[in-house]
Order: C-alpha cells, then sequence, then structure tokens
C-alpha cells in the first residue's frame, strides 16, 4: 500500500493552530505518511510535528466554509486546527483516521525513522540477559540461564533465555510449561542480595476443576525454598476469580501439593475495567466547569487511585515477604502478563537500590516487561479518548509509571530520574519514533527484525546530552529498602500527566530551575570549603615542620 493513496489533500495554506497556553500559529499544514506538520513562516515560531500514530480520536465540525479538526492524542494532549474549505477539511479529516488506523506494524513509523544523532550505544544491546545474570553469579551459584525457550516453542511470550534454579534441568521445565497457562512457567525476577531470598513469576497453573497436579512444578518452586522455610504465593485475583477460573481449566495452587507455600489473594483490577477508569480520569481532568465537590466526586468514580493503591499494597506485600518474613515469593494473575509485572517489577524499585537509578531502572524496564512478555502494542493501541470498541487495551503500563512516581514523590532524593523520564517513557509506549514498543513479546519483535530495521528508544535516551534532561538534582545514592506509604492521603493525583495540557507549568518549571540553581551554587561552595580545608591542612603542616627542632 502506498501512503499517497491515503492522502487526498497533503496541503493546505492559512491553517490555524491552537494548543493550550501557546498563542495561536497560522501557517501551512502538510500530511506525509506518518506526521501532521504544521509550519509557519513567522519568525521563533515553533513546528508541530505529531505522529499519526499518536492520534487516538478526531472530531470535525463546519461554520460556513470553515472547518475546524479538533485532534486528541495518545498522550493526553487536545490540540485544534482550523481549515479554510470544507472540502480540504474533510480530506485531511479523512486522511488523519486512515493514517492513524493502519493495521500492519511494518508501516508504522519506526520503520522509516532514520536517526539524526550519532549512536553511541546500541540499546538493542544495552541489556542482555547475560549480564544480568553475571551480575547474578556474583552473588549466589543455585541459578543458571536456560535457553529452552530459545526457539519459542516452550513458551510464545517469554524470551529465548531464562534464569531458573540450577537443580531444575530443561526436561522439567518443559513439563511445567504444559502445566502453566501460555506455558510462563515460573522464572526467576529478583535475587534479594540481603538474605538470598527471591521472587519469581508465572502464569496461573491449569489445574482445573478435577485439581490437576504437576510433580515438576512443585519440585520447581520447591526448589528455591531455605530448608524449613515457607514461601508465598501472592495471587492477584480476588479468590472468587481464582476459583472460577478452574471452570475454564485455569485455577491456583491446590494447599496439599503445596505444603511449604501460603496463597494469598489480592485482587488487582486489569483490562476493560482499567480502561474505563482512565477515560474518567481524563474526562474529569479536561472538565474545567465542575466546582470543588463535583471534581472530588468525578475523581473518586474513576477509581484511578483505588487501583493505584491496590497495586503499591500487593508490592508491598511481595516486598515484605522477601525483606522482612525472609522468604521467596510466587505472583501470578491469571495469564501472568500485566498485574503480575506491575507487582515484582514494583517490589523490585522497593527492595532494589539499583533499580531506583537511570540505568537500572531502563534493566528493569527492559527485563520485567518487554522480555517479560507485556503485549504493549495490544495495551496502548488506544488511550482515553478513541472511540473504537475496545479490543485488548489497558493503561496497565501507565499504572505501573503511576505508581513509581507516588514512590518517587514520597521519597525524592531516592531516585536518580526525575517525572520527565516517566513521562518520556509513557509517551514513547503509545507512540513513538522508535522500535522499542512495538510487538506484544520477544517472539514477535524478532520476527518484525526490530533490532535491525528500527532504532531503540536507550540508544537515544542514554546519549549524554539527552540524559542530563532526566537526572533527578535532589538525587542522593540511598542503600536502603524504601517502605512507600499506602494510605490514601498519601497518593495524589499524578499532575505531570493528567493535568499539564490543562494548566500552565510555567511556575513549577521555574521553581525547579531555582532548585536547580541552588542546589549548583552549594557544589560549588562545598568545593571551595574543601579546598580552603585542604589548604588549612597543609598550612598547618608546614608550621609544624618549622617549629620541629
Amino acid at each position: 500500500m502506498e501512503f499517497a493513496e491515503l492522502i487526498k489533500t497533503p496541503r493546505v495554506d492559512g491553517a490555524i493552530l491552537h494548543r493550550p497556553f501557546l498563542p495561536r500559529v497560522e501557517g501551512t499544514l502538510c500530511l506525509t505518511g506518518h506526521h501532521l506538520i504544521l509550519s509557519s513562516r513567522q519568525d521563533n515560531s515553533e513546528e508541530l510535528w505529531l505522529l499519526h500514530s499518536n492520534i487516538d480520536a478526531i472530531e470535525k465540525r463546519f461554520v460556513g466554509t470553515l472547518g475546524t479538526i479538533t485532534i486528541k492524542c495518545k498522550d493526553l494532549r487536545i490540540i485544534q486546527l482550523d481549515i479554510p474549505g470544507m472540502e480540504e477539511c474533510l480530506n485531511i479529516a479523512s486522511s488523519i483516521e486512515a493514517l492513524s488506523t493502519l493495521d500492519s506494524t511494518t508501516l508504522m513509523y519506526p520503520f522509516f525513522y532514520r536517526p539524526m544523532f550519532e549512536v553511541l550505544e546500541d540499546g538493542w544491546h544495552s541489556f542482555l540477559p547475560e549480564h544480568e545474570y553475571t551480575l547474578l553469579s556474583a552473588m549466589t551459584d543455585e541459578w543458571r540461564l536456560s535457553y529452552v525457550n530459545k526457539d519459542f516453542t516452550v513458551c510464545p511470550s517469554y524470551p529465548p533465555i531464562v534464569m531458573v534454579p540450577k537443580s531444575i534441568d530443561d526436561e522439567i521445565l518443559k513439563k511445567v510449561a504444559t502445566f502453566r497457562q501460555g506455558g510462563r512457567f515460573p522464572v526467576l525476577s529478583y535475587y534479594h542480595k540481603k538474605n538470598g531470598m527471591v521472587m519469581m513469576y508465572s502464569a496461573q497453573p491449569l489445574t482445573g476443576t478435577n485439581g490437576r497436579r504437576c510433580k515438576e512444578d512443585e519440585r520447581l518452586i520447591n526448589a528455591t525454598l531455605r530448608p524449613g522455610k515457607r514461601g508465598y504465593i501472592i495471587d492477584t485475583r480476588s479468590i472468587t476469580a481464582a476459583q472460577q477460573a478452574r471452570a475454564k481449566g485455569g485455577g491456583f495452587e491446590q494447599e496439599a501439593h503445596y505444603p511449604q507455600w501460603r496463597r494469598i489473594h489480592k485482587s488487582i483490577e486489569r483490562y476493560h475495567i482499567l480502561q474505563e477508569s482512565l477515560i474518567k480520569l481524563v474526562e474529569a481532568s479536561n472538565d474545567q466547569s465542575h466546582n470543588m465537590d463535583r471534581w472530588l466526586s468525578k475523581l473518586e468514580a474513576s477509581s484511578w487511585l483505588s487501583h493505584i493503591k491496590e497495586i503499591l499494597t500487593t508490592a508491598c506485600l511481595a516486598a515484605q515477604c522477601v525483606d522482612r518474613e525472609g522468604a521467596s515469593v510466587l505472583v501470578h494473575g491469571s495469564e501472568g502478563i500485566d498485574s503480575t509485572l506491575q507487582v515484582t517489577s514494583l517490589a523490585r524499585i522497593i527492595l532494589d537500590p539499583q533499580s531506583r537509578t537511570i540505568n537500572g531502572f531502563e534493566a528493569l524496564i527492559e527485563r520485567e516487561w518487554l522480555q517479560a512478555g507485556h503485549p504493549f502494542q495490544q495495551r496502548c493501541a488506544q488511550s482515553a479518548y478513541s472511540n473504537s470498541k475496545q479490543k485488548n487495551e489497558a493503561p496497565t503500563f501507565l499504572l505501573f509509571l503511576d505508581c513509581c512516581w507516588q514512590i518517587q514523590h514520597q521519597f525524592p532524593c531516592s531516585f536518580e530520574f526525575n517525572e520527565q523520564f516517566l513521562i518520556v517513557l509513557f509517551e514513547h509506549a503509545y507512540a513513538s519514533q522508535f522500535g522499542t514498543f512495538l510487538g506484544n513479546n520477544e517472539n514477535e519483535r524478532r520476527k518484525l527484525k526490530l533490532q535491525q530495521k528500527t532504532v531503540s528508544l536507550w540508544s537515544w535516551v542514554n546519549r549524554p546530552n539527552e540524559l542530563e534532561k532526566y537526572f533527578n538534582p535532589l538525587y542522593e545514592a540511598n542503600s536502603l529498602v524504601i517502605w512507600p506509604s499506602v494510605a490514601p492521603q498519601s497518593l495524589q493525583l499524578w499532575e505531570g500527566v493528567f493535568l499539564r495540557w490543562n494548566r500552565s507549568s510555567k511556575y513549577l518549571d521555574e521553581a525547579w530551575d531555582e532548585i536547580i540553581h541552588i542546589i549548583e551554587y552549594n557544589k560549588d561552595l562545598q568545593a571551595k570549603v574543601n579546598a580552603l580545608r585542604r589548604q588549612l591542612a597543609e598550612l598547618q603542616t608546614d608550621d609544624g615542620e618549622l617549629e620541629s627542632p
């Protein structure tokens, strides 16, 4: 298919762009295969380059021959274009709708994007499992790398290389895979250096109504227990949902077959419930007309902060089991690709100081989300505005990032990265020039040949001049476990995402600039103090030598 077939009117002069808190811009509107571009002849006027893949919905209306197109984006921005001429407006709207809903992944912009920057580090090779295993091997010799899934036949949604107990061979893994939904057998998520406890994730066991048993599965997860120790299985479904799953062939671990494991059910919502919650929250955030009572009522009705509380509470529980109870943990829901990954990755952030650095957080996203099989392309196909019928969309990853922001907000000095870094990840998960978040698992990414045909987001982010935008000036390395509060009073609306297009950030930006200035000034003063102390010490030494006989 040629993009030209979908572009009925490639250019319109005299278009006017309206954006929140910015002056209107008049210029030429151009449509390409991947971008909507508005360019003005005025000096110092910023161009608009909007990816078609970032467009969630459009609305059009007419007053005489003047047409107005309202574009609602996946990053929650709303912009308005005034276009002279009814036919031109209809053609532009029709083309945008067609170009923003292309079915073929290989027609998306990452396959056409050519970087204008020098790639200093190939992000596709920045976070290999072998490197993670090298770090693990320095702490314990009880785990190994398994290549049992090298051709993706054992588990289509797992990566080719996983970490499993050294005492468990690949034949056992294959048998366990037939007992777990989608072949997602238990694999290592995190090793806690302090006490040697581990956290694993998997999908639900296929026990069914007959109470099917798999001794290999029991042997695998028991291999992670210390002698005389118990473990915890955290099921992210309610006990009712887990029991209902048995009728469909799923289920949960029976106490009789897993006597050393205690099962805890912590219900976390998923799929369409979360999508509807996001839609309600964004609708409330965009409505400037209501009073305080109505705003609070709408915020509560969205249940977004309740979902945040559920996820953080469960992550804290998993971290508590590992750190304070000295127990190993297995986390799963049904498929093990949504709420499971939210819990394991947040628990890791609570427990692991390295995951609170920029590089460590990137490694966590790569390993605990991308390689672990979270279906980004399905979940992020629509945002909060789309009128299309929902399929598999859900803001699972956005909720995870929101939870990270909540922890960051409570521990502002414990994270090397700032809020902007989280926002950038949100934006690129939904629409990007990079191939990192394309596909739904590693298997699909290999078939699409993303490493050969697209650029990694990490190649761009990790350039020194880009990376400095994401450093937290308040950061002081903290080697401790951090325990976030999940009390309702402690959880806040993430204004940086949900209100950033509704109110000016001018004063917040100025405040941050002042904070950075104060910190830099303090560093300069500290350096001068240290230099003066060294001079004083040298003078005292010289005086001592002169006085000695």
